[in-house]
């Protein structure tokens, strides 16, 4: 009997069509879910995946069809859907809404005068109690318990600002799970994660899939798919493309077919790992990702002397000493909370302390006078939480031509020669058929694609990196480092922050190792990883 109940449907998708602002997609597509399943969905970038988990919750109008919820006796139609305490859903979406209501929190305390005040993560976990329930002891407690099983129980009081973006990932998560959902979706959780902080995560999906409540991961990476999944949806083109039992769908025949490439699939103990087939050509000529001369300036980019950064008593970054010089690529490694954001926004100026330190930057010192927009006149950067800042309704190629002026958003017409610039990045990322779409409906991956054209349209001195492959499928994963291992061997120095080991360039010359702020080794890279 038990058997029988276990095969009872979860959820029932059918005959559904979504609306994706002025197109249909996922027309006429029929999915079902049985109580003892777990999915993962994987397809290449805009293919529609995270509407159709959006469709699940109501994030994405239904067309026609209907959802039927047998968990919660309710379906949708066009009217109608799950109660939102029994759906948890955690994406970058949701991570981008978080820090918007941040930001004008923030802007409400300076007027107010409260500017010492913060959102810790301990609140932003508590909010996912619904508004019309009081809080109790006992929610407290479960504050805890997910925080522990997470591993973030140190950060509860931690202003969210001053949290990495896995460490803010994990905390909403958390908020998710506060109010013990029968279906959790992760889309992309594990972006911006280390290698440890994947591995408990991982752990931790794991663990809460042995229990009553279903799980829906979304994954550009099938490493990331979790060996408790027992079964993968494949989404292709907006339509459903394959699905079926992971052991019969992760095969290299259908993972190549899924993403247009010649991929390998190998099974080793219950994770299964990608390689590829043979090395293809990305048609790109190597001279055409070099722009113009940089025009002269000090041999020394950057230094830092006793660089120090610390908010009460939590030390960011402690006693940091260290130099940039024109034809060195570094990368900085180390785990989540180690301090390889701040020392970027001490170099772009997102963080005032940056002018109680001694830094020089393309030979101004901090604070003699130098601004904002001449530094990043000298740089382009890709990083989650620029992504997260850029929200501009616009066109994604007036997004392009935005990095010319260092703006967010479009104020002036690019001139000619600047519009020559964006059609070479358009061609050399292959992103022709999404440049007039408009920039805040791509997927996140699309987006990371034009944050790239952007950062180099002005073929800067110093290119910033911070995880660039996030969200980006296999095939544009492979571009990506193929045109970054290009860019620098050209007059661009790279400074790149990475926590995949398989994605550490050949052209990285110099790498920083830290470790709760600390330096614990830098120099050439041979010396390093000896």
């Amino acid at each position: 009997m038990g058997a029988i109940e276990n095969r009872k449907p979860f959820i029932t998708v059918e005959n559904i069509t979504v609306r994706l602002r002025d197109r249909l997609i996922l027309e006429n597509s029929d999915w079902e879910i049985k109580t003892d399943e777990q999915w993962a969905i994987l397809g290449p970038n805009g293919s529609g995946k995270s509407t159709l988990v959006r469709s699940l919750w109501g994030g994405a109008p239904l067309r026609s069809g209907r959802i039927i919820f047998h968990f919660s006796d309710q379906q949708t139609d066009l009217s109608f859907s799950p109660q939102r305490n029994e759906i948890g859903y955690v994406s970058f979406e949701t991570h981008q809404r978080l820090m918007e209501h941040e930001e004008l929190q923030e802007d409400l305390r300076e007027y107010a005068g409260r500017r010492d005040e913060v959102t810790t993560a301990q609140e932003v976990i508590l909010s996912g109690i619904l508004a019309n329930q009081d809080r109790t002891l006992g929610d407290e407690q479960k504050v805890l318990g997910v925080a522990d099983l997470l591993g973030i129980r140190h950060l509860l009081q931690r202003g969210i600002t001053f949290l990495s973006t896995g460490e803010i990932r994990k905390t909403l998560i958390a908020r998710a799970l506060l109010k013990s959902p029968k279906l959790l979706i992760l889309d992309e959780p594990f972006d911006g994660l280390d290698d440890r902080s994947r591995a408990s995560l991982a752990e931790s999906i794991n663990q809460l899939m042995t229990g009553c409540m279903r799980v829906i991961l979304v994954a550009h990476r099938i490493e990331e798919v979790v060996s408790n999944i027992t079964h993968v949806l494949f989404v292709k083109n907006g339509q459903i493309f394959m699905k079926g039992p992971k052991s019969e769908l992760f095969t290299s025949k259908n993972i190549s077919l899924l993403y247009d490439s010649n991929l390998q699939v190998e099974k080793k103990g219950g994770t299964y790992v990608l390689s590829y087939d043979r090395e293809e050509e990305t048609g790109i000529d190597p001279a055409s990702v070099s722009g113009r001369t940089t025009p002269d300036l000090p041999d020394t980019l950057i230094e830092m002397k006793n660089a120090t950064v610390r908010y009460g008593d939590h030390v960011v970054l402690d006693h940091l000493n260290w130099t940039v010089r024109r034809g060195e690529n570094w990368a900085i490694i180390g785990p989540n909370g180690s301090g390889k954001s701040t020392i970027l926004e001490l170099i772009l100026g997102d963080n005032l302390q940056g002018y109680s330190n001694e830094i020089t930057l393309f030979g101004k010192p901090k604070g003699s006078g130098e601004t904002l927009w001449e530094i990043r006149n000298h740089t382009g950067v890709i990083s989650s939480e620029f992504q997260v800042q850029y929200r501009k309704k616009m066109a994604a190629d007036d997004v392009i031509a935005s990095g010319f002026y260092n703006s967010i958003g479009l104020y002036q017409y690019p001139t000619p020669e600047q519009r020559k610039a964006v059609e070479r990045w358009v061609e050399i990322l292959a992103i022709r058929d999404i440049v007039k779409e408009s920039y805040h409906q791509l997927s996140y991956g699309q987006k990371r694609m034009i944050l790239l054209a952007r950062a180099m349209v002005k073929s800067p001195l110093l290119l910033i990196l911070d995880e660039p492959c996030h969200g980006l499928d296999i095939p544009n994963r492979r571009r990506i480092l193929k045109i970054i291992e290009m860019i620098g061997r050209t007059q661009t120095n790279l400074l790149y922050v990475t926590n995949q080991k398989d994605e550490m360039l050949d052209c990285i010359t110099h790498i920083m190792l830290l470790q709760k702020g600390k330096v614990l080794n830098q120099g050439r890279r041979e010396k390093v990883l000896s």
